[in-house]
């Protein structure tokens, strides 16, 4: 393998792997959510253990996030990897407020890795395994953020 495709593989092994780690993420303290509450439970998932600022919120010329544009999408930070076949997202969604996305649509995508049309998200997005406690809780923080 050439050192291009040796660091490609290295990427999607990496993703694959952080993708297992947070399908099978448990959030069972209250006590690390912000006080327990569902809101604060989901704003601590969100940002503590699926991270998903960092591919939902924009970033200026220097990579520093935009916390004025907090989850309102953005391009994907990572490039894709050079397999033409492989289906790569370009942009990673506005996530705030959950716009067109229904409450059972976005616990569905949370708990059973597909999007409400009954599709895999594409990579890097994980197909999270949420427990339906923990998707609720970041459902209620991403709504929200409207």
């Amino acid at each position: 393998m050439n050192p291009r495709e040796v660091k490609a593989t290295m990427l999607l092994t990496g993703l694959f792997l952080f993708s297992a780690v947070l399908t099978n993420a448990q959030v069972k303290s209250k006590s690390h959510a912000g006080g327990g509450d569902l809101i604060g439970r989901g704003k601590y998932i969100v940002e503590q253990v699926a991270l998903c600022v960092e591919c939902h919120t924009p970033r200026d010329g220097n990579g520093h996030l935009q916390r004025k544009e907090y989850l309102r999408g953005a391009p994907i930070p990572v490039k894709s990897p050079p397999y033409p076949q492989m289906k790569w997202a370009l942009k990673a969604p506005a996530i705030a407020g959950l716009p067109g996305y229904t409450e059972e649509q976005s616990i569905r995508l949370l708990t059973e890795g597909l999007t409400r049309d009954g599709k895999r998200p594409d990579p890097p997005m994980p197909q999270f395994r949420l427990n339906r406690s923990d998707a609720e809780a970041v459902v209620a923080y991403l709504k929200s953020l409207r």
